[in-house]
């Protein structure tokens, strides 16, 4: 029997790749030494069947493919320094569909302080957006440089783009978390400077970040309370015949930053922030529920490469 990419995933293709490469350092984005700071370099391609909702606009496709590129570099603390845009559409698009699918890149550019600085075009049965984002950053947050005890925090609220994604259309927090992400960008250089002791962003969802970030002898403790859902939320996603811990721990998509940080250097934080849980030495991932009762997280999250 032939092993497929879809029987192993997403995230083994990736491990794959660096352990075919000598210079990778395995984060959310490539690190190289630049004088006497660091080239912080990322990409990420989205194709429009997989990666853009039906309801999405063709310039809020354009807005989101430069925010996810700098939801990596807002993940490592970096400064943004330079966008290159690679686009595949099809033939039969209309010219004014693809000068709103710019206008959204240019304005997202400018929305993040990051030029556009080249690209290229192709064509394609579809619309594919690869972009690639450039930073510069000193001292760059890893991903598992963090120590037992420390507090483990988001940035905002999660959870929030995976109802939307499964509500109808209109004008409210979720559906606008799905149709407009963005990057925190400038939390991530306020979080480095305060101290944060590791960084990355919520793309694939809770429980699948804690995986990826998670280190022998290391594990994580997460409280329901501390998540502070909402009645509205909860009776939402009831609605719909959904979990809304599974909402908010298996989906994704809210760019989120997901840090840790000391008790200590959590009072020099000048952003909104959500202490979640902690960072323990149990080797497990549990989440302690609003009823006292503790259950351990599954490792799964959105995955590109889906079994048929």
């Amino acid at each position: 029997m032939t092993l497929k990419v879809s029987d192993i995933g997403e995230k083994e293709l990736v491990k794959y790749i660096i352990a075919n490469s000598n210079d990778i350092i395995p984060d959310d984005t490539a690190i190289t030494q630049l004088n006497d700071s660091n080239l912080i370099s990322t990409c990420d391609m989205l194709i429009q069947s997989r990666h853009f909702p039906k309801n999405m606009s063709y310039f809020e496709m354009g807005f989101k493919s430069v925010t996810v590129n700098v939801s990596d570099l807002a993940a490592m603390g970096a400064d943004p320094l330079g966008f290159l845009l690679s686009i595949a559409i099809p033939k039969d698009l209309p010219v004014d569909s693809f000068k709103q699918i710019i206008k959204g890149v240019v304005d997202a550019c400018n929305f993040y302080s990051i030029p556009l600085i080249g690209g290229d075009t192709n064509e394609a049965s579809e619309i594919i957006i690869s972009g690639t984002a450039l930073g510069l950053s000193d001292n760059p947050l890893m991903k598992d440089t963090y120590e037992i005890d420390d507090l483990l925090v988001i940035t905002g609220d999660i959870g929030h783009a995976a109802l939307g994604l499964n509500l109808e259309l209109g004008d409210n927090i979720y559906v606008n978390k799905v149709l407009k992400p963005i990057a925190r960008l400038n939390e991530g250089i306020l979080i480095s400077q305060a101290g944060a002791t590791s960084a990355t962003d919520i793309t694939d969802g809770l429980a699948s970040e804690l995986y990826e970030i998670r280190k022998d002898g290391f594990g994580f403790i997460i409280y329901e309370e501390m998540l502070n859902i909402t009645d509205e939320y909860k009776q939402l996603a009831s609605k719909l015949g959904l979990n809304y811990l599974d909402l908010i721990l298996y989906v994704g998509e809210d760019f989120e930053l997901l840090f840790t940080i000391s008790e200590y250097n959590l009072k020099k934080l000048s952003i909104d922030y959500k202490v979640i849980g902690k960072v323990t030495d149990s080797d497990k991932i549990e989440l302690i529920l609003e009823n006292g009762f503790s259950e351990e997280i599954k490792n799964k999250g959105y995955e590109h490469y889906v079994s048929e």
